[in-house]
């Protein structure tokens, strides 16, 4: 069952094009990621946050990416990750054409 988590964090900036620039390489590496569907980086400038809403395959592949990336946060000097996982209805999501890949 596909599983949904969704991540954000205080940030700073850079934001828009200017964040895309500079994340280029970490969103190729997120590409990589064993069991990702597909990330939606999000970022809300007026609260200094960021972060993504990422599809998994399945909860374990989820379980493993958050951990990883948790600590990686943190070790860039976020001081605060806040995450949700969630399990994803397909027959209800399919009727409002979420993009549930795989």
């Amino acid at each position: 069952m596909a599983v949904l988590l969704q991540v954000d964090f205080p940030y700073s900036g850079p934001w828009g094009e200017d964040m895309a620039q500079a994340m280029r390489g970490l969103a190729e590496s997120i590409a990589q990621e064993p069991g990702l569907l597909w990330k939606i980086w999000t970022e809300n400038r007026d609260a200094s946050e960021a972060g993504g809403i990422y599809l998994f395959a399945d909860r374990a592949s989820a379980e493993a990416y958050l951990q990883m990336h948790r600590a990686r946060l943190l070790g860039f000097g976020v001081p605060q990750v806040n995450v949700k996982l969630f399990d994803v209805n397909p027959a209800l999501s399919a009727i409002d054409r979420a993009p549930l890949g795989g």
